[in-house]
């Protein structure tokens, strides 16, 4: 990843440039596609941030990359890039910061789109270069996807 980015959990202070961040690509989350919606999603926000449950990637002050996730779960529960700074490695450092929170036997898992949806093509390329595999096909949202998990990171070589 380029270094001019930091890679850190997000903090209240970052809640105004995330919810600009997730403004501009929300189109591609079947759950947070409305303003009534986005409402209920900056809640989530404050709360995954109270809990350290929050990544962001910013360059300057700005946040570029945001990712959701829960211990309980063990999931990655949203994550995004902001188009202008797709390609760049954040995702991938977002996702791994996430990971060295959990115990490497933890079992990871995302929901992703299908493989015949094209907003899935970039993320599950991603997914399966950190090394998560695909699984049972789900709905959320009313909304097709796929469930990957990244199983026992510890028996890994």
């Amino acid at each position: 990843m380029n270094d001019k980015y930091t890679v850190q959990l997000a903090e209240l202070s970052d809640l105004d440039s995330w919810m600009r961040m997730i403004g501009i690509v929300r189109d591609n989350f079947p759950g947070i596609d409305t303003d009534d919606l986005l409402a209920g999603y900056r809640q989530t926000v404050i709360k995954n941030m109270n809990r350290q449950t929050a990544v962001c990637a910013k360059l300057a002050n700005e946040v570029v990359g945001l990712l959701l996730f829960s211990y309980n779960a063990k999931c990655l529960s949203c994550m995004a890039v902001h188009p202008e700074h797709r390609r760049q490695g954040i995702a991938k450092a977002m996702v791994q910061l996430m990971l060295s929170l959990f115990p490497e036997d933890a079992d990871i898992s995302v929901t992703t789109f299908r493989e015949e949806d094209s907003k899935g093509t970039a993320p599950r390329s991603l997914y399966r270069t950190i090394g998560f595999t695909e699984a049972e096909l789900v709905e959320e949202f009313n909304y097709p996807h796929q469930k990957f998990v990244l199983r026992n990171r510890g028996m890994q070589s």
